[in-house]
């Protein structure tokens, strides 16, 4: 009984570890992939350096996407996005006046 009770702080310091740092990294890693995997020709991207870009094609053979961007048209790997700011774009703002009433 006395090795259970000395177990009992490791076991909780990992459950703790695994619900705060372990599965969020895991959601995150999900998400990215997800987000990879579901860009298509003209998407407003940015890369994780912060270049904005609109995708302008994609090589599947060479798992890159080309963007067009102020400077031209640059070929990225697909694994530089970061995210997608089409759904940011023409997304529809919300009036704060009408949400109070």
């Amino acid at each position: 009984m006395d090795q259970l009770g000395s177990l009992l702080p490791l076991v909780l310091i990992f459950v703790v570890l695994y619900f705060f740092m372990i599965r969020p990294q895991m959601k995150k890693q999900k998400k990215e992939k997800n987000f990879i995997e579901s860009i298509k020709r003209g998407d407003k991207v940015v890369t994780k350096s912060g270049l904005h870009g609109k995708v302008a094609d994609m090589s599947e053979k060479l798992d890159a996407v080309i963007l067009e961007t102020g400077a031209g048209k640059m070929t990225f790997d697909k694994s530089s996005l970061s995210y997608e700011l089409t759904e940011k774009v023409n997304a529809p703002a919300k009036d704060t006046k009408s949400e109070k009433k």
